[in-house]
C-alpha cells in the first residue's frame, strides 16, 4: 500500500482498489461500494442547493454536523459510477471532524487507481465533488465552532 496520508478509514477500501487487476475490475469494485450504501441522500432530497456542479451525471451531496459535532455525508446520484464514488468519499469523512474534512488530501484518488481508470469528466467530476464537501465542512466548522 502507499504511504498513508488519507483518513484511516480508507485502508481497507484502498488496498481493495490497489488489488484490482484492471480498470474494469475497478469498475465492478465501485459498482459494490454504489450498492452497500448505508447513508444515501434519497432522490426526493436533491434540489438545486445541493446539486454538484461540474459532474457528468446527476449527483447531490448534503452535509452536516451530528450532536457529538462530527462531520456527516450524504450523498445520492444517477449513475451507479458516481454513487460509488461518493460512498468512498462519506467513508473517507462520515465521523471525522470538519478540520480534518476540510484538509482532506485527495492523493486516495491516485492510490486506488481511479485517474486511469475513470474517463476525464469522470475524475474531474470527482475532484468537484471531494472540493464540495471539503467547502461544506469549511462551511460547517465556522457553525459550531
Amino acid at each position: 500500500m502507499a504511504e498513508r496520508t488519507w483518513p484511516e478509514a480508507l485502508d481497507p477500501v484502498v488496498q481493495a482498489f490497489e488489488n484490482c487487476f484492471d480498470a474494469m475490475e475497478r469498475y465492478e469494485l465501485l459498482f459494490e461500494y454504489a450498492g452497500n450504501t448505508e447513508m444515501m441522500l434519497p432522490p426526493d432530497r436533491w434540489n438545486d442547493e445541493n446539486i454538484i456542479h461540474g459532474c457528468q451525471s446527476r449527483a447531490h451531496v448534503e452535509c452536516s454536523v451530528d450532536e457529538l459535532g462530527l462531520f456527516r455525508m450524504r450523498g445520492g446520484a444517477d449513475a451507479q459510477i458516481v454513487q460509488g464514488l461518493m460512498e468512498i468519499t462519506r467513508i473517507a469523512v462520515d465521523g471525522s471532524s470538519c478540520e480534518d474534512v476540510a484538509g482532506l488530501n485527495p492523493d486516495f484518488v491516485d492510490a486506488m487507481g481511479f485517474r486511469s481508470a475513470l474517463t476525464p469528466s469522470r475524475s474531474n467530476g470527482f475532484m468537484n465533488m471531494l472540493e464540495r464537501v471539503r467547502n461544506e465542512a469549511r462551511r460547517l466548522s465556522g457553525e459550531y465552532e
